[in-house]
């Protein structure tokens, strides 16, 4: 596979310049960017070049960009170069530089796009993680989408990547979960049991009420019988069945969550257990190594200002020195009674990931962000800066349909369902539409929208471009013989006939995905690539409509086989190229649209 043409460019680039100031640092080139160009009435590409080396060379950036615009003027795929502004220089590509990447992208297929920008770097990213206390709901929705969508574009890069998911299931929550669970088992074995009544006798009091735990009770059942009640199906001691009815209840509910996820097309590599952790001494060792580091002490912190948070007490405790790495105050790893606080936990975990991963990335709820300073001053402690902590928030969405807030989910109690989603527009739909917008913006996911076909709904426009493509192609096979329309031949044939301004503009915007992808992996914001799909739809959907009114730009011509093969080579070569995006995307390319 050739290199990215913006690579290629600002090599050409960098060699004029050596030419230009002799003797130019290396880490200035390094520096050097060429992007294109927001108006395409100034050329197809830009370069900062002359801007970044006026110091060294102790001369006007626009003198220079003028010398550097002659040399770049000589080079092969350069039709015109020109000095702009204060000191850039604007360069028009000619056609066959583009020609060049719809080959790429024939022959390059799936790989088309692929970097070895992550030079096999280990990175974790954990996501989802939800607390396994019921279904999956659109809240975590989002999340599961952006971090899948990341990783694919890590992988993509180059980039070993480690899927993980984190089950806490060492706290309140899950004894909340366990006595709701017994609840709805004392019901399968037909006691009648009033729920404020057994709410009274839970510690936590009866918080999970849905009706997804009734099949859980019900294999209770059917896997103890009557041996987890007391007499006459009354509830029994907690030391009789609490351990049992959690471990099950546990394993029942995290297959309802694996579930939900390979119906969003999500899959982990890993699950760690939060109680594992404990009870492999993780986070014991985790403290022990910031003690060892000498940063821990015992203290009292200055109550926080507005909310107290639950980790918050005015006694001593023992506290991590995290403002030595950043964080605006210390943190409490353990109360004044002796027992760790959330904090800790999330410390001896995020200790044991970082062994095997050269940089860490949680993809977290918007209501988190208070986590981050403080988890980036441990792992930073725990690893001496060797490995890399981040966070991407996602920021919560709102589920509409005309024009109204959707109710709540039956089945799950309080809130909609990752399931009511999918079985409501389809799993294209809802990964594609979580896409739309960056991931730390709030947005409205209308389901009335993402399911209509029309140009406003992005996940059909997309696909219909896709399939759009392929309806050419057979046609193109029914004319020439599918032998001539397979991509290799494709490969092979002349494109010297595309030059017209709308085919350029769809091999202009196809150039652009080598660089998109390792944007997008590099600012962890994978919604860029929902972007760029888009705007290949809409560049290659305005060379469909423009076919209509001008002859010369139909694909499919019969007294022109050569123009022919070159339109039908183009069109594949976007068919391949929105494939790669929506692969990254987790979305289906479609053959046809009915």
């Amino acid at each position: 596979m050739s290199d990215c043409l913006f690579t290629e460019l600002q090599a050409q680039v960098c060699d004029a310049l050596r030419v230009v100031v002799p003797g130019v640092p290396d880490e200035v080139l390094a520096r050097v960017e060429v992007t294109t160009t927001r108006d395409p009435a100034h050329g197809d590409m830009a370069t900062n070049a002359a801007l970044l080396v006026s110091k060294t060379a102790r001369r006007k950036p626009a003198d220079i960009a003028q010398d550097l615009s002659r040399l770049l003027a000589e080079r092969p795929d350069v039709a015109r170069a020109e000095a702009a502004g204060p000191g850039f220089v604007n360069l028009t590509l000619k056609p066959a530089a583009f020609h060049r990447v719809a080959k790429d992208a024939l022959t390059s297929g799936a790989r088309f796009g692929a970097s070895r920008m992550g030079a096999g770097r280990r990175i974790n990213v954990e996501y989802v993680s939800a607390n396994p206390t019921g279904p999956m709901h659109v809240g975590h929705t989002r999340g599961a989408v952006v971090g899948d969508v990341l990783a694919n574009l890590l992988e993509k890069t180059g980039h070993a990547v480690i899927r993980e998911y984190y089950i806490n299931d060492a706290g309140a929550q899950v004894a909340a979960l366990t006595w709701a669970a017994y609840w709805r088992y004392l019901q399968a074995i037909g006691t009648q049991v009033d729920e404020d009544a057994f709410g009274a006798l839970a510690p936590t009091g009866l918080q999970y009420r849905g009706e997804y735990l009734i099949p859980i009770g019900e294999a209770l059942a059917r896997t103890h019988g009557r041996a987890l009640a007391g007499e006459n199906g009354a509830p029994a001691e907690p030391s009789l069945w609490f351990d049992t009815v959690r471990a099950e209840t546990l394993a029942q509910m995290m297959g309802m969550i694996r579930d939900d996820l390979a119906a969003l097309g999500i899959t982990h590599e890993v699950f760690s257990s939060e109680a594992e952790v404990l009870a492999g001494g993780g986070v014991d060792a985790a403290i022990a190594a910031l003690d060892a580091k000498g940063l821990l002490y015992e203290g009292v912190l200055e109550p926080p200002k507005g909310k107290t948070p639950d980790d918050w007490e005015p006694r001593p405790q023992t506290l991590f020195r995290s403002t030595q790495f950043g964080d605006d105050t210390d943190r409490a790893l353990r109360k004044s009674d002796g027992s760790n606080t959330y904090f800790a936990n999330d410390i001896g975990y995020h200790a044991q990931k970082a062994r095997s991963s050269d940089a860490l990335i949680d993809v977290l709820g918007a209501d988190h962000g208070g986590y981050v300073s403080r988890m980036r001053a441990a792992v930073s402690a725990l690893t001496e800066g060797k490995t890399e902590f981040e966070v991407v928030m996602c920021q919560i969405v709102r589920i509409v349909k005309g024009g109204e807030p959707v109710r709540m989910s039956k089945r799950a109690g309080t809130f909609v369902t990752l399931r009511d989603l999918i079985d409501e527009v389809g799993r294209d739909a809802v990964r594609f539409t979580m896409l739309t917008r960056k991931a730390d913006a709030q947005m409205e996911f209308d389901l009335d929208a993402v399911v209509a076909q029309t140009r406003d709904n992005p996940v059909f426009y997309v696909q219909y471009a896709h399939a759009r493509c392929r309806s050419v192609l057979r046609a193109g096979a029914e004319l020439l013989g599918q032998p001539a329309v397979a991509p290799e031949a494709l490969a092979q044939v002349d494109l010297s006939p595309l030059t017209a301004d709308a085919e350029l503009a769809v091999l202009r915007r196809m150039a652009t995905f080598p660089r998109v992808v390792e944007g997008a992996a590099q600012a962890r914001e994978p919604h860029r690539i929902a972007y760029f799909c888009g705007e290949l739809a809409a560049d290659f959907h305005a060379l469909w409509n423009k076919g209509r009114d001008e002859t010369t730009l139909r694909f499919l011509q019969d007294d022109d086989e050569t123009g022919t093969r070159a339109r039908l080579a183009l069109v594949e070569a976007t068919a391949s190229v929105i494939r790669c995006g929506l692969v990254l995307l987790g979305v289906t390319p479609v053959e046809e649209m009915r």
